[in-house]
């Protein structure tokens, strides 16, 4: 469930077509048309382990769609970049694509997605008044919309209550300094006990804190503000934890292993899948652990992820094509999918179904994707992403201060963004 690519090597698709020699195996199955029986045969690829569940929801589009048969391949994330800019090179491809959240920009400056706006009046589902606005900023590119909100992530806090309340705490920290407050008491539980997990590889963490302190990330005119007071403010506040001793640096534990038992990690942010990992392996932890929003500052923003799914430009089968995303885009098809891979939907009426609604759960990444953003959806940023990460990593290190090290950071960033 990835949302980013490395950055796009415009020379690949508009240079020479030597690194096209190995498109006959790299294209094999992806020719749409006619089918022996007569039917219109489209192309899907769909990326990672959720899409090998994909062929099991075609079928149940063919059987509504009796003269479409869909051909779902399943690429490793991985290679997907790759395969993608081959087809984009060659104009030859699948017909429908996963798109991570942040491809949006690359592909859509290479032209090679469908803008969808012209064709909402015949497939409503597609409409992005059905989403969430965060979800809606990821399938935009300059004045076209070219992709539909497929299945979102977001961040949550999820804890143990049991440990929380033996620490005093009733119920979940709503602020930062609750939470700092409540991780500093849990970790002095004992020796090699902590109070929270901070994944230091996350790449969205301190951007997502950073806005929480009402930090702009990049300003109007695409200029980045890394390393004013506030940007600062949110690195520092997140070193403390490790400063104290509240997270650990370098733990190697798995996090559900450390969740579990005494709770050597207590508290953690992540992800919807975490929910079924945790039911799934630790089934011990029944009636012990709850998810929350995250606690405030300014605010409580989250970060936005997922996938969309768009219309490869230059596919011959567009109207089964749209046909194939309007099916998909329907709340009662993405309730399927979410029982099927525990994908969260992105359609907004689906969080009416009562399976959304009676898990305490999943309400919470309900209530948590009224303020949850996508970061910044420009070609620029998973580079940037990974200069932050390498800066950050010499801060709660030691080897540097927030201060310093975000002034270095942000003429980084300045320098990729100009490129």
């Amino acid at each position: 469930m990835k949302n980013w690519l490395p950055k796009l090597n415009k020379k690949l698709m508009v240079g020479s077509l030597a690194g096209t020699l190995l498109l006959t195996g790299a294209l094999t199955g992806c020719s749409s048309g006619s089918s022996s029986s007569g039917k219109t045969v489209i192309n899907v690829w769909g990326m990672g382990e959720e899409a090998k569940s994909l062929p099991k929801i075609a079928e149940a589009f063919e059987k509504e769609n009796p003269k479409i048969d869909v051909k779902v391949q399943a690429i490793p994330w991985e290679t997907a970049h790759d395969k993608l800019l081959t087809a984009v090179a060659a104009k030859k491809g699948p017909d429908v694509v996963q798109m991570g959240t942040t491809w949006i920009p690359e592909f859509g400056s290479a032209n090679a997605l469908l803008d969808l706006k012209p064709y909402v009046k015949k497939y409503p589902e597609l409409d992005p008044v059905n989403y969430y606005e965060g979800s809606v900023e990821t399938t935009k590119y300059k004045d076209q919309t070219v992709g539909v909100p497929w299945y979102i992530d977001t961040r949550v806090l999820f804890y143990r209550t049991d440990l929380l309340k033996k620490a005093g705490f009733n119920e979940a920290p709503k602020t930062w300094e609750e939470l700092s407050t409540a991780a500093k008491k849990l970790s002095e539980r004992g020796d090699n006990k902590y109070g929270i997990s901070l994944d230091t590889k996350e790449q969205s963490l301190g951007f997502m804190f950073a806005r929480q302190n009402g930090a702009e990330l990049l300003d109007s005119k695409g200029k980045p503000h890394f390393n004013d007071p506030k940007f600062v403010e949110a690195v520092d506040y997140l070193n403390s934890f490790f400063k104290n001793g509240s997270a650990p640096k370098d733990s190697g534990l798995d996090i559900v292993q450390g969740f579990r038992g005494d709770g050597i990690l207590p508290m953690f942010i992540s992800g919807p899948w975490m929910v079924k990992l945790i039911n799934d392996q630790a089934p011990d932890l029944k009636g012990k652990w709850a998810t929350a929003v995250l606690p405030k500052k300014e605010n409580n923003l989250s970060s936005l992820g997922g996938s969309n799914l768009s219309v490869f430009k230059y596919t011959k089968q567009k109207d089964a094509s749209l046909k194939f995303l309007s099916f998909m885009s329907k709340p009662e098809t993405q309730l399927k999918w979410m029982n099927m891979t525990n994908s969260l939907p992105a359609a907004k009426k689906a969080w009416e179904d009562k399976s959304l609604k009676e898990d305490n759960f999943y309400t919470t990444f309900g209530e948590q994707m009224k303020e949850s953003k996508p970061m910044p959806v420009i070609k620029q940023w998973e580079p940037i992403a990974q200069a932050y990460l390498s800066s950050f990593e010499k801060i709660y290190r030691g080897k540097t201060t927030a201060k310093k090290e975000m002034d270095a950071f942000n003429k980084k960033s300045e320098e990729l963004l100009n490129k």
